[in-house]
Parts: structure tokens; C-alpha cells; sequence
């Protein structure tokens, strides 16, 4: 919606002035004919209203919104109706007022695709582009379910990367928190006594005051410093090209995790790209909006690498060959499809197999960790131990009876 000062006439030619939102000029003109005014001249001020009334809609609220109209579409009920049974029925007073100046704009002349275009934080463009082939198509309540498919996906997909991400960092925080107690508070009560025997300490235990001595007089550095390390991460991300591209190259590098998050990536791609090239976009627009939503710039530059020699003229599967993105089986998969004139169906079964791969990932991920966890921490543990009970023994076995 846009934000429009107007000068405008009534019936008995009185001027009046005033502003309103609008979706456009003839969204404009027909709210004032609904005052009885005829739009002399406007300004148009500013656009904030899609800010304002985007925010808060959720994924969960998409799917919803999804399902509404391809069932409503699917039983020919009209655009409009379909969104003001939508509006009147939200939960979400946010979605509400989205959809609400949807209606007023479609009323203005706009179709529903030019609509969701005003609310691009909302919808996205990937999400408009596709219902925009929908309506050129008509087949828009075949988009919107297969729109509806792919964010419940998504939904799913963002559960598995919090699982991944999240209890190896609860763990970490877990093990760092028995770390910082042992010696902060009972290695140097231990030390103490250690020291008090007079003798000669042994390499490791000094090893170990020295760490202890370090958590003692710099805990404040050892609080700090993970908070800088990512806020130094987060600038140089936000103000280098560079230095993202570097970055996100070695997440993907990174032992076990990275493969995955890769995985999850990939599997975004194909889903999105299977939806698209199925609504008739073309591939080349295909591999322009992955570059959009990678989420990466390593695998966006490669996907921007993908889409110049398909541009050249050279393959899809030979393009992606050349980019090491997917492993052999999967290009052989995606050469199979363009063979055979199914790329479409090659493309979801290689979103399958990854999703399954994912998944089954992460469970042995999650399967591994608790162990690994228990064994470095059972191993500090016995460092400690082995310092402290080590010269006392050593002391033991040295007094005369």
C-alpha cells in the first residue's frame, strides 16, 4: 500500500484535501468515488504501511493462508471472496490486515500476484513469482499447493537445523559450565594443599595451575571473548563481501556439521527449483532466485557460476558437474531427468533423498554427541584427578614406616 496526499472535488465543488492509502492510482480514485470525490491531482508521500502491516506473520500463518485458497480456488470460488472469508476468519490480526489491503488493492484493479507484491517481507519473491505463473497458467490452486507443501517442508527443515544447532551448543554450555567450577572454585582449594607438601610438581599439574590460574584472575576475558568472537563475525559479515563469502565457505567445511548444513541447502534448492520449473518458469529464472534464497554466498556463487554456463549453453547436470555441488549419484539423477524430459520429477526425488539423508544425519549426530560429551568431560575430570591425587600418592610412597 502506498500513502498518498490527494486534492479532490465533491458533487457541489468544494475542494477537499486529504490522505489515504492506496494500492495504486486507481485504488486511489476509487475510494474517494466511494466519498463522492473526484480526484483532482496526488502526491505520493511515502510507503510504509507494507512494513507495518507485513510484521508478525509467521510460516505457520503462510500455510494457512496457502491452504485457504487452494481449496477455494479448487472449488471455484472467486479470488476476492476467498480472501475476505481469509481476513474475517485469521487468527493472526497481522495476516488480517495483509490480506485486508490485499482486498483493497485487487478491488483497485491489481491481481492477486501484484497484491502480494506490496508485501514482499511477507510473501517473498520467490513465493509472488509463483503465484504469478499460477495465474498466467491457471493452474494458481495447483501453486498454492504445492506453495503449501514446500513451507511445511520448510517448517520442518528449520526444526532440524535447531535440533542440529541447539544441543550440541546446551551440551557445550553444560560441559563449559563443570569446566569453569572445577577450576575456579575446587582446583585451586586442591592446588593448595598440592603445594603445601614441598615438593617437586609434575608437568601436568602445572599444566593444570596454569589453566586454573587463568579462569581465576581472566574469567571475565573467558566470558567475554565468545560474545566478541561473534560480534566480530557478525560486522565483518555485514560490512565485507569477503569476508562472508570466506565465512560461509568454512561453515561448510566444518567437520560433521558442515556437510550437513550443506545438505539442508541443496535440499532447499532442488525443492524450490522443482516447484518453479513445474509452474513454467524458466531455468535459467530458476537458478537466479537460488542464488536469492541459498542462504550461502559459496553456494550462491556457485549457483551464479551454474546459471552463466547454462547461459553458454552448456547443460544443467553438466553445469552443476562443473560446480561440485552434488555428488555423482545426484547428477546422474538430474541427467536422467533432462534425458527424459522429467527433470521436474528428478529434482523432488533428490529433495527426498537429501531430506531423508538430513535427517537420518542429525540422529547420528545426536546419537554421537552425549558420548563424546561424557568422554571429554570424564577426561578433564581425570586430569584433574591425576594432578592433584598424583603428588600425593608420589609423597606416600616416598614416606619411610
Amino acid at each position: 500500500m502506498e500513502f498518498y496526499q490527494y486534492k479532490a472535488i465533491d458533487e457541489k465543488g468544494r475542494i477537499h484535501n486529504g490522505s489515504v492509502d492506496a494500492a495504486n492510482v486507481a485504488d486511489l480514485e476509487m475510494r474517494l468515488g466511494k466519498l463522492s470525490l473526484d480526484l483532482i491531482n496526488y502526491k505520493q508521500v511515502k510507503s510504509n504501511t507494507k512494513r507495518v502491516a507485513g510484521s508478525g506473520v509467521k510460516r505457520r500463518d503462510l500455510i494457512t493462508f496457502c491452504f485457504h485458497l487452494e481449496q477455494t480456488s479448487r472449488a471455484g470460488v472467486p479470488i476476492l471472496e476467498s480472501l475476505q472469508d481469509l481476513r474475517d476468519s485469521s487468527d493472526n490480526p497481522r495476516l488480517a490486515e495483509v490480506t485486508n489491503a490485499m482486498i483493497e488493492s485487487i478491488e483497485g484493479g491489481s491481481t492477486l500476484s501484484e497484491a502480494m507484491m506490496q508485501f514482499e517481507d511477507v510473501f517473498g519473491k520467490i513465493f509472488t513469482n509463483l503465484v504469478k505463473a499460477g495465474e498466467q497458467s491457471g493452474e494458481i490452486s495447483q501453486v498454492f499447493l504445492k506453495l503449501g507443501e514446500s513451507l511445511k517442508w520448510q517448517d520442518e527443515q528449520a526444526a532440524q537445523t535447531k535440533k542440529l544447532l541447539m544441543y550440541p551448543s546446551f551440551v557445550g554450555i553444560v560441559v563449559g559450565g563443570v569446566v569453569s567450577f572445577l577450576m575456579i572454585y575446587l582446583v585451586p582449594q586442591l592446588v593448595s594443599f598440592v603445594k603445601t607438601m614441598g615438593q617437586e610438581l609434575p608437568a601436568h599439574t602445572k599444566a593444570l595451575i596454569f589453566v586454573s590460574d587463568i579462569f581465576v584472575n581472566y574469567w571475565y576475558l573467558l566470558l567475554i571473548l565468545p560474545f566478541a568472537i561473534v560480534g566480530g563475525i557478525f560486522i565483518g559479515i555485514k560490512t565485507s563481501p569477503a569476508f562472508h563469502l570466506k565465512y560461509d565457505e568454512l561453515v561448510l567445511r566444518v567437520p560433521v556439521i558442515g556437510p550437513i548444513l550443506k545438505k539442508i541447502i541443496l535440499t532447499r534448492l532442488t525443492g524450490f527449483f522443482a516447484i518453479m520449473y513445474a509452474s513454467g518458469i524458466t531455468i535459467i529464472d530458476c537458478i537466479r532466485t537460488g542464488e536469492e534464497i541459498a542462504g550461502n554466498k559459496a553456494i550462491a556463487k556457485a549457483m551464479h557460476q551454474v546459471g552463466q554456463q547454462i547461459a553458454d549453453g552448456m547443460t544443467l547436470s553438466d553445469s552443476f558437474e562443473t560446480a561440485e555441488l552434488f555428488p555423482p549419484l545426484v547428477l546422474r539423477m538430474i541427467r536422467v531427468g533432462e534425458t527424459t524430459g522429467a527433470l521436474q520429477d528428478s529434482l523432488l526425488n533428490i529433495s527426498y533423498f537429501y531430506t531423508r539423508d538430513i535427517k537420518e544425519s542429525i540422529e547420528r549426530l545426536q546419537t554421537m554427541i552425549e558420548p563424546a560429551m561424557t568422554i571429554v568431560l570424564g577426561g578433564i575430570i581425570a586430569w584433574v584427578m591425576f594432578s592433584v591425587l598424583g603428588p600425593i600418592y608420589d609423597l606416600i610412597t616416598k614416606v619411610k614406616i
